[in-house]
């Protein structure tokens, strides 16, 4: 009898084994689509660049070859108009990604604590109207108020608080407030569902305990929204980074980033292969982002990622 029972188990439990399995291979399907489009739209091109990469460079050639040379990199890390536009690049990001955060933050606190849904949705609507614009005519929007004959220098010179326009733009000034108007919706998208995750409790216990707001603030709110801080900086740091329509823009081709010298070489000059020397720099600088907000996440999450 226990024999027949056990014989019965084993059979129910192959049969339970195979339709996960069945089950599993169908939600594989799913899968391949997106995975071709990846594979064809990303992996395919980003291999071929880096392959272009480590060409000589020759003008108005794109076909790869088998001779390797690291001569565009060098060349990359021995001029300083080059490598300064990699610290440019990368201090400009992350002053950018400071700027987001210390604007984003009490907005996202604001949109996460209201109580009332119909004022939260008018919030969030106001958050994502403007990422419903082109990128290019939220840049001639801010030219129209930032230029020597824009808005803010024109109230200015009419009520006597400046003789001369202000340096609004083309400048490295006109860079970051063009790149935190176009990021900042992403770092308050990123910080709303981590704040609002925060039990409200956690707060009245500490207050209960004698905590005040702002104490509770730091130590309570602030250490759990961690993962939000991170994740939004990183978006914003990888997004201000690769942006060319923005230097392009408000910089007025005066401030040289990476993205700017990696269009030069392909559109101007038409030497794909330093071009995409400069574009695997970009990649790799971006990767290391990466890199530091994993470590800094497992580090704020005590070893789990």
């Amino acid at each position: 009898m226990a024999i027949a029972q056990t014989d019965t188990m084993t059979r129910t439990e192959k049969r339970k084994g195979s339709t996960t399995a069945l089950q599993d291979f169908r939600l594989w399907w799913l899968v391949i689509p997106a995975l071709l489009v990846f594979l064809v739209f990303f992996v395919i091109p980003t291999a071929s660049l880096f392959g272009l990469a480590f060409n000589k460079s020759v003008a108005g050639v794109i076909a790869l070859n088998s001779q390797i040379t690291f001569d565009n990199f060098v060349r990359i890390f021995t001029r300083a108009s080059y490598y300064e536009s990699i610290l440019r690049s990368i201090w400009i990001s992350a002053i950018v990604g400071a700027a987001c955060l210390f604007f984003g933050y009490p907005l996202a606190y604001v949109i996460a604590k209201t109580v009332k849904p119909s004022r939260a949705t008018l919030l969030m609507i106001l958050v994502l109207s403007s990422m419903q614009l082109d990128m290019v005519i939220r840049m001639y929007g801010l030219m129209v108020l930032l230029g020597d004959n824009g808005l803010i220098n024109g109230f200015l010179l009419r009520v006597g608080a400046i003789t001369a326009p202000l340096p609004l733009m083309y400048n490295v000034f006109g860079v970051i407030v063009g790149l935190v108007q176009i990021t900042l919706p992403f770092m308050v998208l990123s910080l709303i569902g981590i704040i609002k995750a925060i039990h409200p409790s956690l707060e009245e216990a500490a207050r209960s305990l004698g905590a005040s707001r702002w104490h509770a603030f730091v130590t309570i709110v602030l250490p759990l929204s961690m993962p939000g801080i991170l994740a939004g900086t990183l978006l914003v740091f990888a997004l201000s980074i690769s942006s060319y329509v923005v230097p392009a823009l408000m910089g007025g081709w005066k401030v040289m980033v990476l993205p700017i010298h990696i269009y030069q070489q392909i559109a101007e000059v038409g030497r794909w292969q330093f071009g995409a020397a400069i574009a695997v720099v970009l990649f790799v600088t971006s990767i290391a982002a990466v890199a530091v907000y994993h470590q800094a996440a497992v580090r704020t999450s005590g070893g789990r990622t």
